[in-house]
């Protein structure tokens, strides 16, 4: 009798914890002040911009809409990044704010269901919560276009989305960073999320956090992704200055010309960064 009872009781155990993993991680409260503080329409649309928003979410190579949907090559097959326009059956147009505070922060929509990690809320986990306003303010303003997302297409496993909020609970990243800590490493951490492609990533497409910002080998027909971090920086003689100049124009010290991710990453989006911004990223990354 006894036994039958620890066996009910184990069981009865398991059955609770598979359940809790597969539900998805709350790891970041959506908004944690004041929801009605309007967002600011100019600083949101910078941000879009910046952050890879647009240059993800718009088909630029097949003259795509703004933000109405794009795919997305990776290791793991391809992801087609969502339409982020205000369309109400195909967008985000049926959307509140804090639907997309919560998709934005948490990797979670609407539903309830979790996003792959190709959508870096890891890292957007870490955004301050105006600066969720503005962006939501800035994607408000953008016009509806009616287009559905088609469904990835992912190698087995990964293709499992049922395997995501167990993800999500081992790996997903705890934000450590705001806005008025360090400008640089906000930028470079949260907004950039520059660790998402310089920092290596495990069998599970998890960061491999003890080798941050230290580079990616090439494997098969993916690009080498070089290191980032000071002393690797300072090794290959780069300068504040060089930095700086680089995520603008995308031209190394030696006159060579930035290409691959790091080429989009320029054209796309650092290149509208203020010249302010670009230098507290590159201070942040050569004092570290």
């Amino acid at each position: 009798m006894i036994k039958t009872i620890s066996l009910t009781v184990l069981l009865s155990a398991a059955v609770a914890a598979g359940y809790y993993m597969l539900q998805p991680a709350i790891t970041v409260e959506a908004l944690s002040d004041n929801q009605e503080q309007p967002g600011n329409v100019a600083n949101g649309a910078y941000l879009a911009r910046i952050s890879g928003c647009i240059a993800c979410h718009t088909d630029s190579e097949n003259n795509g809409k703004l933000v109405a949907g794009a795919p997305l090559d990776s290791p793991y097959g391809q992801f087609y990044a969502p339409n982020l326009t205000t369309d109400s059956k195909t967008g985000i147009g049926s959307w509140t704010l804090n639907d997309f505070a919560r998709a934005v922060r948490q990797g979670i929509s609407p539903e309830g269901s979790a996003y792959y990690p190709a959508f870096p809320y890891e890292f957007f986990g870490q955004l301050s919560d105006q600066d969720v306003r503005d962006l939501w303010a800035a994607f408000r303003t953008v016009p509806p276009v009616n287009q559905p997302t088609p469904p990835s297409q992912l190698s087995f496993p990964y293709n499992l989305k049922q395997g995501l909020p167990v993800w999500q609970r081992l790996f997903q990243l705890s934000p450590d960073v705001t806005e008025e800590s360090d400008r640089g490493k906000y930028l470079t951490e949260a907004v950039g999320h520059c660790a998402a492609c310089h920092t290596p990533r495990n069998l599970f497409g998890s960061l491999q956090q003890d080798q941050w910002l230290q580079g990616v080998e090439a494997l098969g027909d993916a690009e080498a992704i070089p290191a980032i971090t000071a002393s690797a920086l300072r090794q290959n003689n780069w300068t504040v200055e060089d930095l700086a100049y680089a995520l603008k124009t995308g031209i190394t010290p030696e006159g060579d010309a930035l290409g691959g991710s790091m080429g989009e990453v320029i054209k796309h989006g650092s290149r509208f960064m203020s010249e302010a911004d670009r230098q507290a990223i590159a201070k942040y990354l050569l004092s570290e």
